[in-house]
């Protein structure tokens, strides 16, 4: 081995750390493309629905003038945090300050990730879901912290059990992170979970992390809250949402978070360091989307119900244990029996069908032995891929043995 060689090897922060599951997906999935196979994806949460027109013919309009192609205002326009500052108050009755209280987000995964090294110091807790979207945990090893696992259960409606947080582990927690509609259940929470997680946060001083992305895509007319609903909540907690499922922009790449302005400006001077704010006309496309008429968001969400109920039905059908979810984009079904192994069940099923589907353990090991399903797919293809499924287990009916 070269000096160089010797040298250049990955900081000790991220030593053990794999590529992001769904990057070596991507590079799977093309080397069987190129081979001839006919994929049906059914695994990321990439909206295939565009938006509506008045959004794209702003961005047009705001990209053809010759000044909005500089450097934009670091955490957002100002038009575009009013925008924010509207939104939640026509939705959800909250007041924010667009000043002190909103911060634009190149997406929401980046500020999720940031938040993570803005605050936690090594020897720090953080509070992570399990199953939980893998960037909590993520952002929180890397800044050095220790993370504390809350299991979610089918039996507790996917919600943590803050009160088994044991006492030494709630003491020296930082963040506690909570996302609903979640991913990969589907699970929604009420006002009720909502302060309770209020008043935990007041009293072991943690800061509440709400990664609510999803809050626009409800079935059988649910309409998701926002916990910032809940009286004091802003001393306490700070919300991240973003345009890539509420106005399926997910490519844009453009997002907020409001809350706690302390907590805001710290993310700010971060943020201030690493990037140089997004490209102004999305930001203003971005507004339109949350200042128009979003009625057709109705239209868009029965679209997605009847894949959902499409994929359950036919799921149930073969055996896996699922229920319908109220809200997100997902589908969470346990294998049927006979399978426990679900990242040998999925890699089988692309391999030999061209279904590709999530892997439960990916989120975790309360995610041992479920898979997710994406909704962001046309209904004739989930009609195509659940038949390869049903082949598939039929196929193989002595269960992973013959996997």
């Amino acid at each position: 081995m070269s000096a160089f060689d010797e040298k250049i090897q990955p900081a000790q922060r991220i030593h053990d750390f794999k590529p992001y599951f769904f990057a070596d997906l991507n590079r799977r999935i093309q080397t069987l493309k190129a081979q001839g196979m006919d994929v049906i994806r059914l695994d990321a949460g990439s909206p295939d629905l565009p938006p509506p027109d008045f959004i794209i013919q702003r961005l047009i309009e705001s990209a053809s003038r010759a000044d909005a192609h500089g450097y934009a205002s670091s955490g957002g326009s100002a038009a575009f945090r009013r925008a924010v500052s509207t939104y939640y108050r026509q939705r959800f009755g909250v007041e924010l300050n667009p000043e002190s209280e909103v911060l634009a987000l190149i997406g929401a995964k980046e500020g999720v990730f940031h938040l993570s090294q803005a605050l936690l110091n090594p020897g720090d807790v953080a509070l992570v879901p399990d199953p939980g979207y893998p960037v909590y945990s993520a952002g929180g090893r890397i800044a050095g912290a220790e993370i504390y696992p809350m299991r979610l259960r089918a039996e507790q409606g996917w919600l943590p059990r803050l009160d088994d947080i044991p006492p030494e582990a709630a003491r020296r927690a930082k963040i506690l992170w909570l996302n609903y509609p979640n991913n990969p259940t589907g699970a929604a929470a009420t006002m009720d979970f909502f302060a309770q997680a209020v008043a935990f946060a007041r009293q072991w001083g943690v800061l509440i992390a709400h990664d609510a992305p999803y809050m626009e895509v409800g079935f059988d007319g649910y309409r998701a809250p926002s916990l910032l609903q809940v009286d004091g909540a802003k001393d306490v907690a700070v919300e991240f949402n973003s345009l890539s499922k509420t106005a399926n922009m997910a490519g844009w790449r453009v997002g907020m978070v409001v809350g706690n302005a302390q907590v805001i400006r710290l993310l700010a001077i971060y943020k201030s360091q690493v990037d140089s704010a997004g490209f102004l006309p999305i930001e203003e496309a971005a507004a339109s989307a949350l200042m128009g008429d979003l009625s057709w968001i109705h239209a868009r969400n029965r679209i997605y119900q009847q894949r959902r109920d499409l994929a359950v039905d036919s799921l149930q059908a073969c055996g896996f244990n699922v229920e319908k979810p109220h809200a997100a984009i997902y589908v969470w079904a346990r294998l049927p029996g006979g399978y426990g192994d679900d990242m040998r069940f999925c890699a089988r099923l692309l391999e030999h069908c061209g279904v590709s589907i999530t892997p439960g353990s990916i989120y975790g090991g309360g995610g041992q032995g479920y898979v997710r399903l994406s909704l962001c797919t046309p209904e004739e293809r989930i009609s195509t891929a659940m038949q390869r499924v049903r082949d598939f287990l039929s196929a193989n009916k002595n269960g992973e043995d013959t996997l």
